[in-house]
This record gives C-alpha cells, sequence and structure tokens, in this order.
C-alpha cells in the first residue's frame, strides 16, 4: 500500500530544472532506494520532502491526504525525518543532549530521566549507546545511531538516509544495514540514497533511478541487477576498473623513512611509517577512516610538519593531490571553475601579467579544461558551489593532473560521487599510472582499493602494518589488519 507519494513534483532554479515532473510511490514499511548520478536531482528531492525547499508545482501526499511541507519543523511534525551524510551534532555536547537539543520549551531539563529514557529507547530499537557520552568520542559509526535515533526521538516514521555508509567501516555497514531492517519490520519506511550499489541490492525492495532531474524507472530490486541499475544511472555501458594493467614499477619516486607526524591536537597519530612508491604503480592505503591517512597525505605533500624521520623524492617532482574535503580543501567554492583551475598557475605566465591577472587566458584555459574532462557546465564563469559534487571532483582532478604531476596523493578521491563519477575518476588515475606516475591512493573503500592498486599497504594505529600484493590479498585478511592489526585474531 502506497503511504507516501510524490506527484509531479518540479523544482528549478533559474533555467536550471533540477526536478522534472517527478513521480515516486513509497510503500509503508518498505526500504526504497532514490538511485542516480551526482546532479540528477536526488538531493533537491529529499530537500523538498525534509521542508529546506518548496516545489514550483506538484503535491506530496501521505496516506492519500495531501500534504504541504513548508519547513523542516513541518516535516518532522509530518512524520518525516532526514539523516544527513554530514552528521548534525554538537561534539562537545553528550548524546543525550544532542538528541533532546531544540526538542524542548522547558527550562529546568531532569537529564538523568531523559537519557534514561533514550537509552531505554535505543536498547528497544537495538541501538544502543553511550548515553552519557560526549558526541566527540564516539567513533562515525556509534554517531550515525546517534542520528538516527533524534529522529526517532521525535516520532518519525519516515526516515530519509542520505550516504549513510560513505564513511562506514564493513564491520559498521554491516551493523546498520541490520538495523534499517529491523526499522522496516517495525514499520518505519526507509529511503535510501547511495551510490554503492551492492547495499541498494541487498537492503532495499524498490529502487527509483533518476537522471537528469527525471525518473527513469522504479523497479523491484528482486527484478534487477546492479549492472542494469548502473546503466540506467549513466544511460550507458559503465565500466569501473576493468582495464587495469599490471604496474611497470620504474625508479623509485617516493621514499617515506620512519616518519612521525602529529594531528592538530597534538597527538602522534603517524608513528615510525615507512614505505617506498615507485613510477608506474598504485600503492592503496586501506584502513579505518582515522588511523593517520589525513595526516599522512598531509606530510607528503608538506602541508604538515614531519615531527620525526625523512621524506624524501625524486628530483624535479611535481606532485597532484586530490584532498580528501573538495569543499574545504581542494576548492574555493565561491569562486568560478576557471580561477579554481589556476590556483597554483595564477601568479605564472599566460594567467598573469606584470601582477595583473589575464581573463581571457584563464577563461580560455577554462573552456578547454571543461571539454578535456568533461565537466558539466555552460561556462568557465559558473561557480563551483553550483556544480554537483562529481563535476566538482573533475575540477580538481582537471587542475592536479593538467601538470603531468610525477606522484599523484588521492585522498578518498571518490568519495560521495555516484558510480559514473567514480568511473570517469578512477579511469584518469589509470591512464595516469600508464603514463608513469606515481600514485597513492587512500580510501576507506576496501573493494575500490582492491581494485585500483598493485599494492596494499594497511594503516593501523599510525603504522603500516603490512604491505600485500593486490592480486592475492583478500578481504577476510585486510578487512583483519584493518581492525585489529593483526593478521588472525588469537582466540
Amino acid at each position: 500500500m502506497t503511504y507516501l507519494h510524490l506527484k509531479n513534483i518540479t523544482k528549478s532554479f533559474g533555467n536550471f530544472v533540477a526536478n522534472d515532473n517527478i513521480s515516486i510511490s513509497i510503500a509503508a514499511g518498505s526500504v526504497h532506494a532514490i538511485l542516480g548520478e551526482n546532479g540528477a536531482g536526488k538531493t533537491t528531492l529529499m530537500n523538498i520532502l525534509s521542508g529546506l525547499y518548496q516545489p514550483d508545482s506538484g503535491q506530496i501526499y501521505l496516506e492519500d491526504k495531501p500534504i504541504k511541507i513548508s519547513s523542516p519543523g513541518v516535516a518532522i511534525n509530518y512524520g518525516i525525518g532526514m539523516i544527513h551524510q554530514h552528521f548534525m551534532l554538537v561534539p562537545t555536547l553528550t548524546v543525550t543532549e544532542n538528541i533532546i537539543l531544540g526538542n524542548s520549551g522547558k527550562f529546568n531539563l531532569n537529564l538523568n530521566t531523559k537519557s534514561a529514557e533514550i537509552s531505554a529507547m535505543a536498547k528497544a530499537y537495538n541501538l544502543e549507546i553511550p548515553v552519557s557520552s560526549k558526541v566527540a568520542d564516539l567513533p562515525i559509526g556509534i554517531q550515525q545511531r546517534v542520528e538516527i535515533l533524534k529522529v526517532l526521538y521525535r516520532q518519525a516514521k519516515i526516515l530519509i538516509l542520505d550516504e549513510p555508509t560513505a564513511v562506514l567501516t564493513p564491520a559498521e555497514v554491516h551493523s546498520l544495514l541490520n538495523i534499517l531492517r529491523k526499522l522496516a519490520a517495525n514499520n518505519h519506511t526507509i529511503i535510501f540514497i547511495s551510490h554503492k550499489l551492492e547495499e541498494v541490492m541487498n537492503i532495499c525492495d524498490t529502487v527509483t533511478i533518476l537522471r537528469r532531474g527525471k525518473v527513469i524507472d522504479t523497479i523491484k530490486t528482486s527484478a534487477t541487477t546492479t549492472h542494469k541499475l548502473a546503466e540506467m544511472m549513466v544511460g550507458r555501458e559503465v565500466n569501473l576498473v576493468s582495464n587495469k594493467i599490471a604496474a611497470k614499477k620504474g625508479k623509485i619516486i617516493l621514499e617515506v623513512k620512519n616518519i612521525e607526524v602529529k594531528n592538530d591536537r597534538g597527538l602522534s597519530t603517524v608513528n615510525n611509517l615507512s614505505f617506498q612508491l615507485h613510477s608506474g604503480e598504485i600503492l592503496g592505503v586501506a584502513g579505518v577512516d582515522g588511523n593517520g591517512q589525513r595526516e599522512l597525505a598531509d606530510a607528503i605533500n608538506g602541508l604538515r610538519f614531519v615531527e620525526k624521520g625523512n621524506i624524501e623524492f625524486v628530483d624535479n617532482l611535481k606532485v597532484g593531490y586530490i584532498p580528501e574535503d573538495r569543499q574545504k580543501m581542494g576548492l574555493i567554492m565561491n569562486f568560478s571553475i576557471a580561477r579554481n583551475l589556476i590556483l597554483k598557475l595564477f601568479r605564472f605566465l599566460p594567467f598573469c601579467r606584470y601582477g595583473f591577472l589575464q581573463s581571457g587566458a584563464i577563461n580560455n584555459h577554462g573552456k578547454k579544461a571543461i571539454e578535456k574532462f568533461d565537466i558539466r557546465a555552460s561556462h568557465p564563469q559558473l561557480k563551483v558551489n553550483q556544480l554537483s559534487g562529481g563535476n566538482q571532483q573533475k575540477i580538481i582532478l582537471a587542475r592536479e593532473l593538467s601538470g603531468k604531476p610525477t606522484l599523484i596523493v588521492a585522498m578518498q578521491p571518490t568519495r560521495g560521487l555516484d558510480i559514473g563519477a567514480t568511473e570517469y575518476v578512477q579511469q584518469a588515475l589509470l591512464a595516469q599510472k600508464q603514463q608513469g606516475a606515481a600514485i597513492l591512493y587512500i580510501s576507506t573503500e576496501l573493494e575500490e582499493v582492491m581494485a585500483m592498486s598493485d599494492r596494499i599497504a594497511i594503516i593501523y594505529e599510525g603504522k603500516f602494518v603490512d604491505i600485500l600484493d593486490a592480486a592475492t590479498a583478500t578481504v577476510e585478511e585486510i578487512g583483519l589488519l584493518m581492525t585489529s592489526g593483526k593478521k588472525q585474531l588469537i582466540p
């Protein structure tokens, strides 16, 4: 039975139509996936459903009754709660304080009573959490449980999850999917937005595919495959790392010797770490997020001080850096595409002459990059904050790869990207490898690291506990090293 129905929803931003006459029916107690490339209209549609945007036309029905969702507060009153990809938590507050924040008009709160109430609710939903702990002290997977409990505490019956597994370990993903199944079994309705097609097939009952703002199809997962879903999303055959060639290792490009690096809080997060990286190979780094990957990448790129040890490069090294957070570290969001493309070159000819930026040369460079790197934008003066995540990542690739780098440090290069953009990023990096570049490929996506890499270094508590041949390494072997630092657990 249809519980939620979106009928003929249309939303435009200027001349751009984000949602084009979209109609979707969602059954009560189901897990319904919304799939599509970056920029397909998923986020806009969910922002309409959660009250952040208003549609230009169309109607939302809940239990066959027309409703108007004018704000997030109204959405939660209708039992609709959204769990965002980037958690909306206050790190310095406890779990209980985060869950009740903004939900009570009383001046005198009995936190002990609230904590007991939330603890009981968490146990009932199999979402056990330490309710008195500060959020900053909790692992990412537990923080996500807090987000889910926030909306359940507000009596939400419809839960929208946006890329819920993007930063979780395999064990945390397994736990989350079990929780979602139990919620659906208890008649909660789950809207699941993800780029991970295996997860969609595993957890979802029904899938709606969007492409360029329109519904392409709605289909039962039992009647389709990941391959068919990928084709419907991008409108063509998709090729993910099927043409990887064996490494032709050349000279040593980068040698890291016993380095120690501290994080922003002054704690040593990279400890006595050593490795060599050769031209023409991809060294993948696999590990649970927060084991020193960010500090290692920053140190190699000269962004963080090396306390001990040495980092040695080949002479005349050109480095390309794809940072972990494209919006905070990779781009200046209010700058145009053209200006973001010259962030490393703005002082040099032909982009600068006698201290003045040359707009003609900058725009011409932008036009060529848009065409060469398939950036979906009408002109180079468009601000990057108006583009999808996939196109933002292509701008970074265009800037970092155009200089033919000798060494590329790619930190979470496909995080949050759809399957088409992921394919583009992977193929671009493989092409650089074929041209002789040395690539350090850092990702928490284990299957991706295994597919892309020639060797795989497993990082645990700031050290490489092993470096394996990607051709013979197994998921189980790497998974144990990632979570325990050992190849097998002692019973």
